[in-house]
């Protein structure tokens, strides 16, 4: 099964790039529509668009999603239940295409919650308890994006159709279709764990690695990204697209801080597509589609091959997720360490790797653009951050002795992990250039001055010193973290967001309801209710068994009692 999917995936891929080509080449787009049913004015119908961003798009996914597969096929070669595993991919898969070919709203729900319900199947996968509050977590925090998407679907009953692509321009200044893009802004933010939704994509973790590198690297989380850039018209120059900068600046820089802290390998992982996420949300806020775009693509390439190389590291290291108890991987992992040391580069923007040519290029049009200090703080601050935690990982894993127990055989013997890895290896260094000339066929002039220019290296170099400086630890060092122990408590959990989003929600609907069970469960109702009738049944019973003990004072009594209410009928009436 492993084979086919990877086959017909792969195939399906590369058909819909060239014809993603063709279409860029000649500004060529073409809509299917397909009327489902009609009442009165309002038709519901299946609409598909292929255009250039969802052919270049769809062709991304079914790329990483058919090796993914061939990933699985070792990785999780143990698992009975492999092929409900592809099954669960398959489905995902589809749901997206769903998502991506749409300008509907209703076949875009219809993708959407699709996604949701995968997703939760694929979290709970591993079945321990771990894995189901993350799922609970993932399942109920993307409900809150069903309902607003859901929302959306019913205040465009207004306009007559569903087919939102055909109001964007024309209604731009109207208030119900700033009411929709709200609404629209809030699924975007629950898909792709802005704050304050950002807790469920770290805890999605407990998900097999496969699934991270597809489903939370490249698809999933992207998912929101892709509605708003398909939505971007409505953002630029509204005050929902200065919250939006805000907002996810904040989840950058949060996401950026939590990582340099974090000690579970895939948790790292996570963290950073957060603060990738962020970054491609704030340019997308401020107007700038085509590089949240571009961005997009290229993140989905180099994210999906880290998690791939730390799914491999994880399968050697007997299942252990601790970057603390691994160290010199490099030597007992030479192909797979290449991979990860090149996915991390690309990540921090090296120079002509897939990262280098959308980050670099959002940088300089940030410092170009027209934007208050605090958002270019951000931006920037986040950028090194990001070098910082990637420095730090390949510290940990990469360099030094190995801390793991002797017993334990390392080797880089996992072909078929390998050749999906190298796969995604070649697309993450050849990727962003051509993407870049694909995208942008006549070059961008940015002039800035020399500063600005030489800003980003700076700051990368600072910030990857930073990293390998602090995680460099000898004998009689000071324990940094320790000494800040609060700061750095609030830091690495990611602001408290987990335990605001979960307890702190479900805190209070928990003691209400505990006092209403008391009061009315066991209280007042068990008191007139079961307690009552039981009591009244046992008291009549009791009565009626008097009654009937054929006493001759019962009989008597009853007899003067029937003579007197004959005397008194006879009296009155």
């Amino acid at each position: 099964m492993c084979t086919i999917s990877f086959f017909s995936l792969f195939f399906c891929s590369l058909l819909s790039f060239t014809m993603g080509m063709i279409f860029i080449m000649n500004d060529y787009s073409i809509f299917i529509e397909w009327e489902v049913v009609s009442l009165n004015s309002v038709m519901i119908v299946m609409t598909i668009l292929l255009d250039w961003m969802s052919l270049i798009f769809m062709s991304f996914v079914l790329m990483i999603s058919s090796l993914v597969i061939f990933y699985s096929k070792e990785y999780m070669e143990s698992d009975y239940k492999i092929n409900r595993f592809i099954m669960l991919v398959l489905m995902f898969v589809t749901s997206m295409m769903l998502l991506i070919i749409s300008p509907n709203l209703i076949s875009i729900l219809l993708g959407w919650d699709g996604l949701g319900l995968v997703s939760y199947c694929l979290v709970i996968y591993f079945q321990n308890v771990k894995s189901y509050n993350a799922g609970m977590l993932t399942a109920l925090s993307n409900r809150i994006g069903d309902v607003a998407l859901l929302l959306a679907i019913a205040w465009m009953l207004n306009y007559g159709s569903w087919n939102y692509i055909f109001y964007l321009e024309v209604m731009k200044s109207n208030f119900d279709m700033m009411i929709i893009m709200s609404l629209v802004m809030l699924a975007a933010m629950t898909k792709s764990a802005q704050i304050p939704f950002s807790s469920w994509l770290p805890a999605a973790m407990a998900a097999p690695t496969p699934v991270s590198a597809l489903v939370h690297s490249s698809t999933l989380v992207t998912a929101g990204v892709y509605l708003l850039i398909r939505f971007n018209i409505l953002l630029s120059n509204t005050w929902m697209g200065n919250l939006l900068l805000l907002l996810s600046g904040l989840t950058m820089f949060m996401a950026g801080l939590g990582a340099n802290y974090e000690f579970d390998l895939k948790k790292i992982i996570a963290l950073s597509t957060l603060s990738q996420l962020g970054l491609m949300m704030s340019i997308l806020s401020m107007g700038f589609y085509k590089l949240a775009f571009f961005h997009l693509l290229t993140h989905a390439l180099f994210k999906a091959l880290l998690f791939m190389c730390a799914g491999a590291i994880i399968h050697n290291m007997n299942n252990t997720q601790d970057i603390r108890l691994m160290g010199s991987l490099s030597m007992m992992m030479p192909l797979t360490s290449s991979c990860f040391n090149v996915a991390n580069l690309a990540l921090c923007g090296m120079p002509f790797l897939a990262g280098f040519y959308s980050k670099d290029l959002i940088l300089e049009m940030v410092s170009f653009s027209y934007i208050n200090f605090f958002s270019f703080f951000l931006f920037f601050f986040s950028t090194g951050l990001t070098v910082c935690y990637s420095f730090r990982l390949v510290f940990y894993t990469m360099t030094g002795d190995s801390n793991f127990s002797s017993l334990n055989m390392l080797n880089d013997e996992g072909w078929v992990m390998l050749k999906s890895m190298m796969g995604l290896l070649i697309l993450s260094i050849f990727g962003g250039s051509m993407l870049s000339w694909l995208i942008f066929p006549s070059p961008m002039v940015i002039i800035l001055p020399k500063t600005l220019k030489l800003l980003t290296l700076f700051v990368c170099i600072i910030g990857g010193m930073v990293g390998y400086l602090i995680s460099n630890v000898s004998l009689f060092f000071m324990n940094k973290a320790l000494n800040n122990y609060k700061s750095s408590y609030f830091l690495g959990s990611m602001w408290f967001m987990p335990y605001i989003s979960t307890y702190g929600i479900i805190n209070y609907p928990l003691i209400v309801g505990k006092l209403s069970v008391k009061s009315f469960d066991q209280g007042w109702s068990e008191y007139f209710g079961g307690q009552q009738l039981y009591y009244n049944l046992v008291k009549n019973s009791q009565l009626n068994q008097m009654l009937q003990n054929n006493n001759l004072k019962i009989y008597l009594l009853s007899f003067i009692f029937w003579v007197i209410i004959l005397y008194m009928y006879m009296i009155y009436f």
